[in-house]
């Protein structure tokens, strides 16, 4: 498989600089099925980079490669910097409470428990999450569980954002506030990489990167 670039409306002015993610040839194949075959994807700081594809395009592998977490047959990726990952499906301790996950997955960042709740907090809240930190993870909603998924990939304030269709299970409010995030953490110089398969929204990336069969 393949990817390549499609035109998407310009995002704010910002400086010209080099790719703080820089994935080239990415190959990838579990047993005889080839999922990747060529792929390339980057990402500068101060930019949200779309990537669309069909089901089963490899968008998630591409994705786990860039994280560090697969390893690539073929191709190279270059990070600068820390790297958050916020996979699909929520990967949650269930006896552990919101708090408990802020403090043990800010911890592994190298924040100290009171910067890890007090900024955790405050993102969970942003995204509508609110009355329910204590409560273990096992008796949160669907959207409550994204939620927490998705801000542990921010703990430790990561320059790369790499986020596969994060908005699953958030109720309207909730995906049109991530997306109003999404751009506050570009501001912020964040590379930004979000799986999408909500069309409707690309307007809101700089880019738009294809993973194509």
């Amino acid at each position: 498989m393949t990817s390549g670039p499609a035109p998407a409306a310009p995002g704010p002015a910002r400086a010209d600089s080099g790719p703080v993610l820089a994935a080239s040839g990415i190959g990838k194949r579990f047993g005889r099925r080839v999922v990747l075959d060529g792929a390339d994807l980057s990402a500068r700081s101060g930019e949200i980079v779309a990537v669309v594809g069909e089901n089963g395009a490899g968008k998630t592998t591409l994705l786990r490669v860039c994280a560090g977490l697969l390893r690539p047959d073929t191709g190279r990726v270059v990070r600068s910097g820390r790297v958050g990952y916020c996979p699909q499906e929520p990967v949650l301790l269930e006896r552990l409470s919101a708090r408990d996950h802020l403090v043990l997955f800010g911890g592994a960042a190298g924040w100290d428990r009171e910067r890890s709740l007090s900024t955790g907090t405050r993102l969970l809240e942003a995204l509508g999450f609110a009355g329910r930190s204590r409560v273990p993870a096992r008796r949160l909603s669907g959207g409550g569980r994204q939620k927490l998924n998705l801000v542990l990939s921010l703990l430790g304030d990561p320059g790369v954002l790499l986020l596969d269709e994060p908005y699953q299970g958030l109720d309207h409010g909730s995906y049109a506030g991530f997306w109003e995030l999404a751009g506050t953490w570009r501001d912020d110089g964040k590379a930004v990489v979000v799986v999408t398969h909500m069309l409707a929204e690309l307007w809101r990336a700089d880019r738009v990167i294809e993973v194509a069969a």
